[in-house]
């Protein structure tokens, strides 16, 4: 399809074949060593994927970090992440990562209700502020959560901070590439799940991030939200697509500072 390569980032990205495993091996140790204090599949939902971890700090928690992975809808679970739980633990916060249904199981907007359902059950988990972050697919639907018709007042209302990171924040050009074959979008629900298109959003503070490596694709995806949004902007000049997501991981990082205040 005439996009298929635009967006494409593991043929891109020197070693790509190998960050899934040492993802997933990395969040397994992780979790290993938070004994009590990792609380895994948590269900907000009926579906066997609609579960999140919650991880939680030594003292009291801030405020919960919710972060939803990416994958283009298509691929991965909460487990290969949890190990991004560490730099905002270390400030304080309970951090949150759930999975959903997958296209084409499900639908994008499908989708998107899932998360949302999740966000609602972590919130009545941890009290106190909520930060949202995701990465690429899961950019797409963190921004999402601020739709007021997709999450409710007494929700939005806690929401302080969403980083969209390398988000799809436009679906319209997705319609260009073969991976709609599993997606079944048509124009409509393209534009209808297009985080640019949001007009009646909740309030909070939006930071959009992406790297100064990545494809242009991406590039212009996160420039689009930001001018729509009139967000702040972060571009992380020396990361791709699939590393730059390593600093939540860094307690001292800059991504961890704007998510954790």
């Amino acid at each position: 399809m005439e996009l298929d390569d635009a967006y494409a980032n593991g043929a891109y990205i020197e070693g790509a074949s190998d960050y899934p495993p040492r993802w997933a091996a990395s969040a397994e140790d992780f979790r290993n060593s938070l004994h009590e204090r990792a609380c895994l599949d948590l269900p907000y939902g009926d579906g066997t994927r609609h579960r999140f971890d919650l991880f939680l700090p030594e003292e009291p928690p801030k405020g919960v970090f919710v972060f939803v992975h990416g994958g283009y809808w298509l691929n991965f679970d909460k487990s290969s992440w949890s190990h991004l739980a560490v730099g905002a633990l270390a400030k304080g916060w309970a951090v949150a990562m759930p999975s959903y249904d997958l296209c084409p199981d499900a639908t994008i907007a499908e989708i998107t209700q899932q998360v949302a359902q999740a966000v609602q059950a972590i919130a009545q988990e941890v009290e106190g502020p909520i930060a949202l972050a995701g990465h690429s697919a899961g950019g797409h639907l963190v921004a999402r959560m601020l739709d007021r018709s997709v999450l409710p007042d007494e929700i939005g209302a806690r929401i302080r901070t969403v980083v969209p990171i390398s988000p799809l924040s436009d679906l319209r050009p997705l319609l260009r590439t073969s991976m709609n074959q599993k997606f079944g979008m048509t124009a409509e629900e393209a534009a209808a799940e297009s985080p640019v298109e949001m007009q009646d959003r909740h309030a909070a503070e939006v930071t959009v991030w992406v790297g100064g490596s990545e494809r242009p694709a991406f590039l212009d995806q996160a420039i689009w939200l930001v001018e729509a949004w009139e967000a702040d902007h972060v571009i992380a000049f020396d990361k791709h697509h699939f590393n730059v997501i390593e600093p939540l991981a860094d307690p001292d990082s800059d991504l961890v500072a704007v998510i954790t205040g």
